[in-house]
């Protein structure tokens, strides 16, 4: 290295390796519901456009768009990893075979 110490460069280290992905409040796996939500808004409304008119095109998308932003918020206030919980008392019988 011509004289002088051998010095590697730094690069900055990302930390946050154990946390979701997060844009713009939307967290891990409603990142690709907001994607879907808004890509099915412009094809509906392109299709509205199409078959009925501007205004009721807009009225689909306006629709399109909050039952899908509702949504979203609705499954994240419960969690990334909420899952579906059985209510009531389950007995296993024959959990093990002899």
């Amino acid at each position: 290295m011509n004289g002088k110490e051998g010095h590697y460069p730094d690069y900055p280290l990302f930390k946050g390796l154990q946390r979701p992905l997060e844009f713009m409040g939307i967290q891990g796996r409603y990142i690709y519901w907001a994607a879907a939500t808004i890509g099915i808004a412009i094809v509906g409304f392109i299709i509205a456009y199409c078959m009925a008119g501007f205004v009721l095109a807009l009225i689909a998308l306006s629709v399109t768009v909050t039952s899908g932003v509702g949504l979203i918020l609705f499954k994240q206030r419960k969690g990334l990893h909420s899952k579906r919980q059985e209510r009531g008392v389950f007995i296993y019988a024959y959990s093990k075979k002899m």
